[in-house]
């Protein structure tokens, strides 16, 4: 009988345990709206294409050499070190410089895959955003996650929306960057 009492105490401390931290993570819960995210702002994206002459003006360069698997550059990837200013003017200064990688992974249409990170490094902000998916070129604005980020964007979540505002071929392209965050501590 004692045995039974003392399996029925651990029993209800176990429940009022468990429901006093349901409680307590749905009360911190945070909702989200998508209309007004906690930190919104724009930046220009420049990519200048290394072409084996322009070393001092390229900001990006293939690695790898795309497979030959159909017309559409599949599996060519490049590497980049690029400006992000706040206007179209690449000779604006830099208020980040977006570092990473993107590769085109698609054998049937030009789509490209990113991953990378925007660095910060000014009196006015300080840290980094991670960013990655897929970059669907034939649309005309394609959402890219923000999944995490450091110093003024700790743990910050997100959408960076990308609209392609020049294209010149295979030697430049200037993406603008609508990034908006959800989630701000």
């Amino acid at each position: 009988m004692r045995n039974l009492v003392a399996h029925k105490s651990c029993f209800l401390v176990l429940l009022l345990l468990l429901l006093f931290t349901s409680q307590f993570s749905s009360a911190t819960k945070k909702t989200l709206n998508r209309d007004q995210p906690c930190k919104r702002f724009v930046l220009y994206f420049h990519d200048i294409l290394f072409g084996g002459n322009d070393v001092a003006n390229a900001t990006s360069a293939a690695v790898a050499n795309e497979t030959g698997l159909g017309n559409f550059k599949f599996g060519k990837l490049f590497v980049f070190d690029d400006p992000m200013t706040k206007d179209k003017n690449y000779l604006s200064p830099a208020v980040a410089r977006a570092q990473g990688f993107y590769f085109y992974d698609m054998k049937s249409d030009y789509n490209a895959w990113f991953a990378y990170t925007l660095v910060f490094n000014s009196t006015k902000l300080k840290g980094t955003l991670n960013i990655m998916g897929a970059d669907i070129m034939a649309a005309q604005t394609r959402d890219l996650s923000i999944v995490g980020g450091t110093g003024d964007f700790f743990m910050a979540r997100g959408i960076t929306t990308f609209e392609t505002d020049t294209f010149q071929g295979a030697k430049y392209f200037r993406l603008k960057m609508d990034i908006k965050l959800y989630e701000c501590y």
